[in-house]
C-alpha cells in the first residue's frame, strides 16, 4: 500500500530510515539531516513511484528518430506497452533502486 496510501508509505520510509541508525556509530558527523533526507526521498519516491518518471524521462535523451511514446501510454512502468512486462518491472525496480542508493549515498556523503 505504499504507492497508496500515505501513512503506509510514511511506516515504510521511517522503517528503512532506521536501519542507518548504526552508521552514527560508525562516523563523527552528525546524521540528523542525513537520515531525514532518506527518510523523505524515500517517502516520496515509493509513494509516487518517481522511478516511473525518470524511465520515460530517459527517454527523451534517444536519438532522433526513436518513437517516443507519451506519458499516458507509460504510466504503470514508464516504459510504453509493447515492451515485455516482465522486463520493463525488473528495470523499473533497478531504477528505483538506483535513486535509493544515489541519494542516501550522498545524503552520507555530504550532509
Amino acid at each position: 500500500k505504499k504507492r497508496t496510501e500515505n501513512l503506509a508509505a510514511a511506516v515504510h520510509a521511517v522503517v528503512y530510515t532506521l536501519c542507518f541508525i548504526p552508521l552514527a556509530f560508525e562516523t563523527t558527523k552528525p546524521l540528523p539531516v542525513a537520515l531525514f533526507v532518506i527518510c523523505v526521498t524515500h517517502f516520496y519516491i515509493d509513494r509516487f513511484g518517481l522511478a516511473r518518471y525518470v524511465v520515460w524521462a530517459k527517454n527523451f535523451l534517444a536519438p532522433v528518430g526513436w518513437i517516443k511514446a507519451p506519458w499516458a501510454q507509460c504510466t504503470a512502468t514508464g516504459y510504453p506497452p509493447e515492451r515485455p512486462p516482465f522486463l520493463t518491472v525488473w528495470l523499473l525496480v533497478a531504477c528505483d533502486n538506483c535513486l535509493h542508493v544515489l541519494i542516501n549515498g550522498a545524503a552520507l556523503r555530504w550532509l
